[in-house]
């Protein structure tokens, strides 16, 4: 059998590439490695702008052409950073000679020995990781999520009017409106927004164990806290000040544990359009070419929403295992938050997927309204509860001698199904007011539907 030219591994840089490439651009290798240039350049910057240890500050077009690696960085640094590795088994250290490499081309060899000065890799990697999360997180994700929830939104608020049964434990059940349902799932998401929003991107910048002992050797007269703090937040993130040779990675734990929450709530969702697909509540528009069965012509299937649960599942898998595992590390540092860290792309990479098609899925059903008031009209049993809490009401007032109300429905409705007709006649027969009575009369399961349309006006503003 002849091999195979190499091909993907991963389904995210294979078939399902156009939906997660964005991501790459911030949490692949190559963009982990833009970013360590960066703060190695950001950090040479900041020391001679201060003039330390003797340096002058660059001048502009110096500055600029610095920068300028960052900015040009593609598949010319990429490779040349694999030849670095090559020799130097070791990715930060090669992140280093490519720095000191473009400053002998802009002929900046007095300030070579600032490079990396006073560093840990994990001084580098810890800031690296947290521009790049930030980014994916900020820029792809989260624009992705709330597009989610806008379309969710919209629908609720199309819907907020349209009748529907409910089913609790899978059974009819007091009616609520299509639009209702889906606010639930709104404001559920939306208060899971503002936590992600408010997320903290934390870094360290402290040296080998965190205690700058390196850095007061070199300058005992230095306020490093304060230099460590001004440089951190210079890079758009939040400083910790204590911690040992590695940012303690909590605020990962946090923020992965929110998007699975975000996630879960997510497949809640879909498994519950998928079920309203099922039961006819919802019909899925065709596409355009599109096949549902190879065998069946006739069928549609919720793939997009069967796509997301996967997806949302192994995300969830994934980002419970970084949460659960970056927050340890033997003593002052042990190597395993390396390997781990390498998958918060493929974590994040399967929960925007699933989000992809999710918000595909909700464009691409309609609501049946007629299938949902053939439901209603079926099940007019489900107004027992109507019927027994208005009679409780006019006992208490006096209106009735009726001794036990619920045992009175729960003969008549319990695993039955009776129609109008035959409640009207119980509902006429009745020892209670007469405007009670009427009330009962006009009662209908579409009717019966409480302030369901209204609270839809609960969610507000968009967030």
């Amino acid at each position: 059998m002849t091999p195979l030219p190499p091909q993907p591994l991963s389904p995210l840089d294979g078939r399902y590439r156009a939906a997660v490439t964005d991501l790459g651009e911030h949490l692949s290798e190559a963009g982990l490695n833009r970013a360590r240039v960066a703060v190695e350049v950001e950090w040479l910057l900041y020391l001679t702008s201060h003039g330390m240890f003797g340096s002058q500050p660059l001048t502009v077009a110096e500055t600029e052409s610095l920068r300028q690696l960052v900015d040009d960085f593609g598949q010319a640094e990429i490779d040349r950073l694999a030849e670095f590795e090559a020799t130097t088994r070791h990715d930060v250290k090669a992140v280093e000679y490519l720095v000191r490499e473009r400053l002998s081309e802009l002929g900046l060899d007095r300030i070579a020995e600032l490079t990396h000065f006073a560093c840990t890799s994990e001084d580098i990697n810890n800031l690296s990781y947290a521009i790049t999360v930030k980014d994916a997180v900020q820029n792809v994700w989260l624009p992705t999520y709330r597009g989610v929830i806008q379309t969710l939104r919209e629908l609720a608020e199309k819907h907020r009017d349209a009748p529907m049964l409910s089913h609790t434990h899978g059974q009819p059940a007091t009616p609520s409106t299509m639009g209702r349902e889906l606010a639930v799932t709104v404001y559920r998401l939306e208060r899971i927004l503002v936590q992600i929003d408010a997320s903290e991107y934390l870094g360290k910048f402290s040296g080998a164990t965190g205690d700058f002992a390196a850095h007061v050797v070199a300058d005992p007269d230095a306020d490093w806290p304060r230099i460590s703090r001004e440089f951190v937040e210079s890079l758009g993130l939040t400083w910790n000040p204590l911690t040992t040779q590695i940012e303690s990675h909590d605020w990962q734990a946090e923020l992965y544990s929110r998007i699975a929450h975000a996630g879960r709530v997510l497949h809640n969702l879909a498994t519950d359009v998928w079920t309203y697909i099922s039961m006819g509540y919802f019909r899925q528009i065709p596409q355009e070419g599109a096949t549902g069965s190879s065998t069946m012509p006739h069928k549609v299937n919720p793939i997009r929403f069967e796509n997301a649960e996967a997806n949302l599942e192994i995300s969830a898998a994934l980002l419970d295992s970084l949460a659960s595992t970056l927050v340890t590390s033997r003593l002052q540092r042990d190597l395993t938050d390396s390997t781990t860290q390498r998958n918060i792309g493929v974590a994040l990479g399967h929960s925007l997927l699933a989000l992809d098609n999710i918000g595909r899925g909700l464009r691409e059903i309609d609501l049946n309204t007629e299938a949902l008031l053939a439901d209603l009209d079926g099940n007019w049993e489900v107004l027992g509860e109507a019927i027994q809490t208005v009679i409780r009401a006019e006992v208490t007032a006096g209106r009735s001698q009726i001794s036990d109300p619920y045992a009175l429905l729960k003969e008549l409705t319990r695993g039955k199904r009776i129609g109008h007709a035959e409640l009207a006649e119980f509902v006429s027969g009745l020892d209670i007011g007469d405007d009670a009575k009427h009330r009962l009369l006009a009662l209908t399961p579409d009717r019966y539907i409480g302030l369901a349309a209204s609270q839809v006006d609960a969610l507000g503003a968009p967030r």
